[in-house]
């Protein structure tokens, strides 16, 4: 096991993760100011589970005897159409669940990081494909109907 490779991953995520659990919690009281309760929700109820993995990650880098580090968050815009906003949002898991599948390579060797990131692996996967059906579901009903399920 390559303990520095294994903290230097756990820690990109650590970051990534803590960026990304903000924008949903920002964009979950946007969608909510805007009448959008049930989305609002969804998105502020993604930030709380997202940050129980930031946590996890946490814990594991220090058990590892790793420093963790605040390495900020890159300035992002919100969106305000709901619609827009899950397609952006699906590009970005798209592009995190095929980087998760790459590390879950390095991480062989050490099967306690391997676990934890199996299961966030698995938990992403389930949020991609909450996008992916969103949006199936808006050429189904049509945006008016699907929008109207969000309030």
């Amino acid at each position: 096991m390559d303990k520095k490779k294994t903290i230097e991953a756990l820690q990109f995520f650590v970051t990534g993760l803590t960026e990304g659990a903000l924008v949903h919690k920002l964009q979950g009281q946007l969608f909510k100011a805007q009448g959008f309760g049930q989305l609002g929700d969804k998105y502020i109820n993604h930030f709380t589970e997202e940050m129980g993995w930031v946590e996890k990650f946490v814990d594991r880098i220090l058990d590892l005897g790793g420093d963790v580090k605040f390495e900020g968050a890159k300035a992002r815009d919100l969106i305000a159409a709901p619609v827009d906003y899950i397609k952006a949002d699906l590009a970005i898991q798209e592009k995190g669940v095929d980087m998760l599948y790459k590390c879950m390579a390095e991480l062989r060797d050490d099967p306690t990081t391997y676990d934890i990131m199996k299961a966030y692996l698995a938990d992403e996967e389930e949020d991609l494909y909450w996008s992916q059906e969103q949006l199936e579901l808006i050429e189904m009903i049509g945006l008016q109907n699907w929008l109207i399920k969000q309030l």
